[in-house]
């Protein structure tokens, strides 16, 4: 004697609410997480392996040394004005090709600020601050 079986549908997994579940995870994650944010930085200025790549056009050069005394290139400037006034006969070149600032790494940091202010003023954006290629980083950064 031969039964007939009855034909079973396929079983399927419905993964809908799988995929639910795992969207509202997500959410909750990414609401509920903080991110550290470090309060204070240690740093060795102004030392860096990878340098941008000089540009075609000469850009102007401002140099600050340590004791905090300012020379837009060739010329010695005495004070915030002398350094004004001669950024302000510089700032066409400036804006069109760049300026770079170079100050020393015992340079203080309120002189760097001030050198900037004064850029601010005269409207030049495009500005960046020169580092040396150095292999001291990877010690520094292994030193306790």
């Amino acid at each position: 004697m031969k039964f007939v079986r009855p034909r079973r549908d396929p079983v399927e997994i419905n993964l809908t609410p799988l995929i639910d579940v795992v969207f509202l995870l997500l959410i909750f994650f990414m609401v509920s997480t903080t991110f550290e944010t470090r309060q204070a930085l240690e740093l060795t200025l102004p030392e860096s392996q990878a340098g941008a790549p000089a540009e075609p056009s000469a850009p102007v050069t401002l140099t600050v040394d340590a004791a905090g005394n300012y020379r837009l290139g060739e010329r010695s400037l005495a004070s915030l004005e002398a350094l004004h006034d001669a950024l302000a006969d510089q700032a066409p070149a400036a804006r069109e090709h760049g300026l770079v600032i170079e100050a020393d790494a015992a340079t203080a940091h309120a002189d760097v600020v001030a050198a900037l202010d004064q850029v601010a003023m005269l409207g030049i954006q495009r500005v960046r601050i020169a580092t040396r290629q150095g292999a001291q980083i990877h010690e520094r950064a292994e030193s306790p």
